[in-house]
């Protein structure tokens, strides 16, 4: 597996794997042994970044990778967030204060079976607490070796201005991909001018790219797509058009759905590291083959042209999650 780098000293492998759908959000997910075998099969496969949180779960996603990664830790690079509350075990609002934060990586830190977190994201961004304290807390948590570097997720740029001016920010997470490109528009840009690197979770679209999911798709209760504008019965049917040039094209190039379009994240910027996640072991060894396929200038072209002239239906989250993202 290639190498890449994300801001300007931590070293990731070139895909990295988004754990949260082993046990949270996606359906009924894996045994607590089944989750640990598959993601000690990406770090046989070369995978060296794993990506959770507190609130996946919450708290149970944490202690599964935790697990799976204790006999390799130190060959690792492990990824999780803070900002949420909890009650009764449901998440319920925003908290980044200093002293929260301290908290929750202590207990993060327990879960995770480790002596330090590579990569800590802010969740969201708490408008009730400066994002230049959100930042000086992590600084000191990295002075104290608990944290190796400080990370955002959906924060709008100039929030990560301020922040990078405090602590420096390694990366941003946010979401990206065929179906979702609005961050070339200002993210992207930026990023660049300040040398931070570019996370982009659900890259195949929650799996609507890959081709497996139309408009007859059920999904189990407990899979949160089942309250995405993007994937009503209606939307899924109308956003299909894309989908099914993405397959002929990618079977002129003798490869899946999935496969282009991760191979088409990695051949827009050098520092961006899609974290595709799966429940199944043939589905990872096709995530992590995109990584040796290479996407000439003329193809980048097609599939720019193709993506510009289909317009994608539906929101990515409803109203209220919306408000938390770009803040």
């Amino acid at each position: 597996m290639q190498k890449r780098m994300l801001g300007s000293g931590l070293e990731v492998s070139a895909l990295g794997f988004g754990c949260m759908g082993l046990n949270f959000a996606m359906g009924p997910g894996l045994s607590r042994q089944d989750g640990i075998s598959m993601i000690r099969t990406a770090v046989d496969a070369g995978v060296t970044f794993f990506d959770t949180a507190e609130s996946y779960g919450p708290f149970t996603n944490e202690e599964l990778v935790g697990e799976a990664l204790a006999p390799v830790r130190d060959q690792v690079v492990i990824a999780t967030k803070f900002g949420f509350t909890f009650d009764s075990g449901k998440q319920y609002g925003l908290d980044s204060r200093p002293a929260h934060i301290g908290s929750v990586v202590e207990a993060s830190l327990q879960r995770l079976k480790t002596d330090r977190i590579d990569l800590l994201y802010q969740h969201r961004v708490d408008p009730d607490v400066p994002i230049e304290d959100v930042a000086g807390t992590v600084k000191d948590l990295i002075r104290e070796g608990k944290v190796r570097h400080f990370g955002m997720s959906e924060a709008a740029v100039e929030t990560v201005r301020r922040a990078h001016v405090i602590q420096p920010v390694t990366a941003l997470q946010s979401e990206y991909s065929l179906w979702w490109r609005k961050p070339e528009v200002d993210v992207l840009p930026a990023l660049e001018g300040m040398g931070i690197g570019f996370v982009p979770f659900s890259p195949l679209g929650r799996g609507f790219l890959t081709g497996t999911i139309d408009d007859k798709t059920t999904f189990d209760p407990s899979d949160f797509r089942n309250n995405l504008p993007r994937f009503t019965e209606a939307n899924r049917k109308d956003n299909l058009a894309f989908v099914k040039w993405l397959a002929g094209f990618a079977e002129r190039k003798r490869a899946t759905s999935a496969q282009i379009a991760l191979a088409w994240l990695l051949a827009q910027k050098p520092w961006i590291v899609p974290i595709p996640g799966t429940t199944k072991r043939h589905r990872l060894e096709e995530n992590l083959a995109a990584a040796s396929i290479q996407l000439t200038s003329e193809d980048l072209q097609d599939i720019d042209r193709a993506a510009s002239r289909i317009e994608i239906h539906g929101a990515r989250y409803p109203e209220h999650l919306q408000k938390l993202v770009g803040r």
